[in-house]
C-alpha cells in the first residue's frame, strides 16, 4: 500500500476507518528530523499502512491527538490510537515497535 498524505478532512477515512495497523507520521517541511525519518518510512512502504500528516496544512488533527513536536509517530489499530513516539527513530526501532502490535 502506498504512503498516503492525509488532511483534516480525510483523516477519518484514511486512518480511523481502517482495519489493522496504521502508522501515522506527523511532520512538517521545515523539520530536520522529519526529513531524516521520511526515507526510513519509504523503505517500509508496502509492508505497512503509512499515513503522513503535514501539521502546517492539517492543523485540527494534530491538535486532536496532542501533537506538540515533530516528528511524532502514532500507531492506530482498528481506528484506535494505541501508542506514540516522538523524535527520530531508526528503521529497526520502528519495525520492532510496529511488530509489538501485530
Amino acid at each position: 500500500m502506498p504512503i498516503i498524505n492525509t488532511t483534516d478532512a480525510s483523516f477519518e477515512n484514511d486512518v480511523l476507518n481502517q482495519e489493522g495497523l496504521v502508522l501515522v507520521d506527523f511532520w512538517a517541511p521545515w523539520c530536520g528530523p522529519c526529513k531524516m525519518i521520511s526515507p526510513i518510512l519509504d523503505t517500509l512502504e508496502g509492508s505497512l499502512n503509512i499515513v503522513k500528516v503535514n501539521i502546517d496544512e492539517a492543523e485540527q488533527t494534530p491538535e486532536n491527538y496532542g501533537v506538540r513536536s515533530v516528528p511524532t509517530l502514532m500507531i492506530f489499530k482498528d481506528g484506535q490510537n494505541v501508542d506514540s513516539k516522538v523524535g527520530i527513530q531508526t528503521k529497526e526501532q520502528i519495525e520492532a515497535w510496529v511488530a509489538s502490535f501485530n
